[in-house]
């Protein structure tokens, strides 16, 4: 067994890359450049963590196989659990029909409580410790790493050794830099920037709506226009998580007055009308860090021993579609069957890693990209022939599942990240989605008896 491993960084993909390691390293050192909060509080330098988080069942799963039992400690946290094809969705060919069945399912709470359960539970492990200090580049050569370059906060630096060290330093990730330091240049990156503004806004859930769904309001990427969109996730505390995003052209601000007309403005008002009458928490948070960044560190002719990037580090995307933390997750899970495979010592491990975390990573970005690519003014390369004709199919399939639940479930499947893409042009899938849709389309949101009696009161007397 290998005895040391260094994971830079603190966050959720860290702190799961931690746990992988446990089982296979005497010794695993978690570098953070901030303190990291004793309870569910912000954490200094992940300023999304303010905005709506979905962690998908992809994720979940991924996470429950390295921690056993955190769903149950989620929950017990206050972490909730929606069925995906239960939510209240106007995407772009309309209202999604809701099947009534406990499919898919999501895990929807605050980024800070996912982050603090994930964390406690990760340092009950006796062989890992946290260590807060600012990493500054590698040790090591072009054929191996052999540790990190540490600054402490009086600027003196040091050096730490590990057999292992593994980068999952966030969107911020100095991995390419201190690549080229060591003679690797050739790690080719994409960028993809629809320019969106996300803002966020608490609110106290109504009485009487305790049990009101997720729900959305989906940009349309076909329609010319800037993207707008809104997200209401019920979290921990009876709160309303409310976010809105606007792409370049039609960005949100951070008036609380324009929150509430920005998400009345939307192709249906319906979180709009929610929170109009409903009492603010907290005040208007934006962000605008929210591009599509890809590095195919895979791709690169030389890759060193003992050195491995993991989560945001490799790719970030568009927020607004909820697969940051599930490919975090994966790729954690990734490095597990690795290790359990070959040892920590094995030679080729790292690269075998990195060219499994392509995986996942892959999927996410073609449909984060595909969609934010279609928005005027995106800055990166247009899609070629293939990425238009599979952008056609996908909304054809979208329009059919509106009023299919064979349609329907088999592209939750891939948007949650249990199947790859190739599911969606299975036989089956692929003659029900040229039949067309089957029923036609909703004229409103299919609200039960229940959510109806409420939002009409609701509406009414907030009016």
């Amino acid at each position: 067994m290998s005895r040391s491993a260094v994971v830079i960084g603190g966050g959720l993909g860290g702190m799961l890359a931690a746990s992988a390691l446990s089982q296979r390293v005497e010794e695993v050192t978690v570098l953070e450049r901030y303190p990291l909060p004793e309870g569910p509080g912000p954490r200094k330098g992940i300023p999304q963590s303010r905005h709506a988080h979905i962690l998908l069942p992809g994720g979940r799963d991924a996470i429950e196989s390295l921690l056993p039992g955190i769903g149950s400690r989620l929950a017990a946290a206050g972490a909730r659990v929606s069925s995906l094809t239960s939510l209240l969705t106007f995407g772009t060919e309309g209202w999604f029909r809701r099947w009534g069945r406990d499919s898919h399912p999501l895990t929807v709470c605050s980024r800070d409580l996912l982050d603090w359960t994930v964390r406690e539970a990760v340092l009950e492990e006796a062989n890992i410790a946290v260590r807060t200090t600012q990493v500054v580049g590698l040790l090591g050569s072009s054929a191996r790493v052999t540790g990190v370059r540490l600054r402490d906060e009086d600027g003196q630096e040091s050096d730490l050794s590990a057999d292992l060290i593994v980068d999952v330093s966030g969107r911020g990730s100095r991995a390419v830099h201190w690549l080229k330091d060591l003679g690797i240049t050739d790690v080719p990156e994409s960028v993809v920037d629809s320019g969106l503004v996300y803002a966020s806004r608490r609110y106290r859930i109504p009485k009487g709506a305790e049990d009101w769904p997720l729900t959305q309001v989906n940009a349309d990427p076909f329609s010319g226009e800037p993207g707008r969109s809104a997200n209401l996730v019920p979290i921990e505390n009876d709160e309303w998580l409310v976010s809105l995003g606007g792409t370049r052209g039609g960005e949100p601000t951070s008036s609380a007055e324009d929150f509430t007309r920005f998400a009345l403005s939307l192709r249906h008002p319906i979180v709009g009308e929610l929170i109009a009458g409903a009492e603010p928490v907290t005040d208007v948070v934006l962000s605008r860090g929210t591009r599509n960044g890809r590095r195919y560190f895979e791709k690169a002719r030389i890759w060193p021993e003992a050195f491995i990037v993991l989560g945001d580090a490799v790719a970030t995307y568009n927020p607004v579609y909820g697969q940051g933390m599930s490919v975090a997750a994966l790729g954690a899970k990734a490095l597990q069957e690795e290790l359990q495979r070959d040892g920590a010592g094995a030679p080729g491990l790292a690269r075998r890693v990195q060219t499994a975390v392509a995986k996942p990573v892959d999927a996410a970005w073609a449909m984060s990209t595909s969609q934010d690519r279609q928005f005027p003014d995106v800055e990166g390369n247009p899609p070629n022939f293939a990425e238009r004709a599979l952008t056609r199919y996908v909304r054809r399939v979208t329009r059919v599942a509106t009023t299919s639940y064979q349609v329907s479930s088999a592209m939750c499947d891939v948007t949650t990240l249990q199947k790859e893409a190739i599911w969606l042009v299975h036989p089956s899938l692929l003659l029900a989605t040229l039949a067309g849709p089957l029923l036609p389309p909703l004229e409103g949101p299919p609200l039960t008896e229940q959510e109806r009696a409420f939002f009409e009161s609701y509406v009414s007397t907030a009016g």
